[in-house]
Parts: C-alpha cells; structure tokens; sequence
C-alpha cells in the first residue's frame, strides 16, 4: 500500500485521525496514531511513521545529491572552510611517500595555494580574516562574537572600505565592533597591544564599519565592567553587589554620561571595597581601567556625593 493512500498531506503527530481505508488482512477500520498507521480490528501496523525530521546526510552510493554532505561553512575562513589540503610525507593510508612523489605534492600544493588567492582582493580576505581569528583566540572570545567579526570583515570588503586602509586596523576594528555588538566590556586600548596597527588607525577602523555599515550599536555602561573588574581583583560577592549597585545608580541619575565607563566602573569598586573593608589600590584599579588615579579619584568623589545627597 502506497504512503500517499495512508497518510494526508500534513497532520499533527499526536492526533488520533481515522483512515478511510481497509486494513489489508482483515478489512477491518484503520487509525493513524501518532508514529503509526494500525487496524483497529487485528492490530496490525501498516506502515510507520518514516518522516525523519534530523538532518539530511546523504551519501553518493545510489546517485542521490550529495549537496549537504560535509562540515557545517566557517564565516571565519576565507573560503568558508571548504578547503582542500594536499598532505606531503604520507598518503591517506600512512605509507610513506616516495621522494618523487613528495617532489611532486610539493609542486600541486605550490600550485593549489596560488589557486586559492587568485587576486589581490582574494589576498586581502585570507590576511583579514586569519588576522580575525588570532585576535579573537587572543582574547579568548566565543565563537559566535568571532564569526560576527569575520561577517563584519566581509561586509567592509564588499562595501570597498578597505582601500587606503591597513587591512590589520580593519580586521582589529571588526573584532572590537562584534565586541559591541554582543556588549561585551572591552576597550580599544585592549585591543591595540594584540592589533598589528597603531590606535589611531584602530579607531578610525571602527568609526568607519560604524558608520558606513550602519552598526546601531548602544554606548558601553559602567555596569557592564564592573564584574569583569570585580572577578581580576578577586573582592567579595558583596563588595560586587555594591559596585553594581552604584554604578546603576550613577547610570539612572544621568551622572556617567560622558564620563569613561572604565573609569566610572573603576570608581564604584573602590568605593564599594572600601565599605566592606577591602584593600583595593587606586593605581591597580586604574591600570586595569585604562584611566589615572586621578580619574578614579574625580569618580570616586561623585559617587560620594550621590551617596551624601
């Protein structure tokens, strides 16, 4: 019996529906159950339910398709990880090569390599991009923020941003704007020790993606430094709920507009040890901040007032 006789066009998995037609032993009434099509009368399984909702991995063998088979595309890659690598001691059962044909795989993978950067523009993606990967492996970031800043990267090629400009500032510019797109606290002088360019160049790269690859991308808030601050200096879970608490303070009442959100975090953690009687240095916080002492003592001395008023 065909499955288009049994089963309709679409239905519900756990809906119980009738079958208008006769079980094949004993012409008795047939419902369709969940995963199955049986007869009321005899029990009978006339046909399971074959709809497989996984993915489709298909193999060459019976001459069906073969598009989907393979790893899942790398953004992060110039050639979105479909590449092809030529081996040169041994072959796929781990004999040993010949010296001729080491010669020879030596002169395909010369070959190949000029094959995958035909162009300058070609070129320019593998450098960007593997530049992408080290600094994201670098800071340590997750795949999702890395991947964002490879899009970002070719987003800027596509839109021809890269000509006059270092492609390092545009790959550095792209990971620190895939930073801000997920709010993650990080800062361009982070950046620019692991960046192959200086911070001018840096900053114009993200001024740029910003603004021609219209980023709506929301100013950094103290709150969001002040965990990472909190977890390098090691303080107290308490001491961390009162520097969240006012720097959320500081961020409602309109006090940290204009003001470096480093800096204003800084200030909250010492104000907060300081309650709760732990030692933090003003020199350390900074440092960490990327601000002065003197920075962190202008904050301190607001956050004061509010708490006073």
């Amino acid at each position: 019996m065909a499955s288009r006789h049994i089963y309709a066009t679409s239905f519900d998995e756990c809906e119980r529906l009738p079958i208008d037609l006769p079980c094949p032993e004993c012409d008795g009434d047939l419902e369709r159950e969940r995963r199955q099509t049986y007869c009321v009368d005899c029990g009978l399984v006339v046909r399971e339910y074959e709809i497989d909702h996984g993915p489709d991995w298909f193999d060459n063998n019976d001459g069906r398709t073969s598009s989907r088979i393979g790893s899942p595309l790398t953004p992060s890659r110039h050639d979105d990880g479909l590449s092809t690598e030529i081996g040169s001691r041994k072959d796929a059962k781990g004999n040993v090569l010949s010296s001729r044909t080491r010669r020879r795989f030596s002169r395909l993978r010369r070959e190949h390599s000029r094959a995958r950067t035909p162009t300058k523009r070609s070129r320019n993606a593998l450098r960007g991009l593997v530049d992408v990967r080290r600094i994201a492996s670098e800071h340590e970031l997750p795949r999702s923020v890395r991947d964002r800043a490879a899009t970002l990267f070719r987003e800027a090629q596509a839109e021809n941003l890269l000509p006059g400009r270092s492609v390092n500032a545009m790959a550095a510019g792209s990971v620190y704007a895939a930073c801000r797109c997920f709010d993650l606290p990080r800062t361009l002088d982070e950046f620019e020790p692991v960046a192959r360019c200086d911070y001018s160049a840096l900053r114009n790269a993200y001024m740029v993606l910003q603004s021609e690859l219209g980023l709506h991308i929301a100013p950094p808030s103290p709150s969001t430094f002040v965990p990472r601050y909190a977890a390098r200096f090691d303080v107290g879970e308490a001491t961390q709920f009162r520097a969240l608490e006012l720097a959320r303070q500081l961020e409602e009442t309109g006090r940290a507009i204009g003001r470096a959100p480093t800096g204003v975090a800084a200030a909250c953690i010492y104000v907060a040890a300081q309650e709760h009687d732990e030692t933090v240095y003003q020199t350390d916080l900074a440092d960490a901040a990327h601000v002065t002492p003197v920075t962190v003592r202008a904050r301190r001395d607001e956050i004061q007032e509010l708490t006073n008023a």
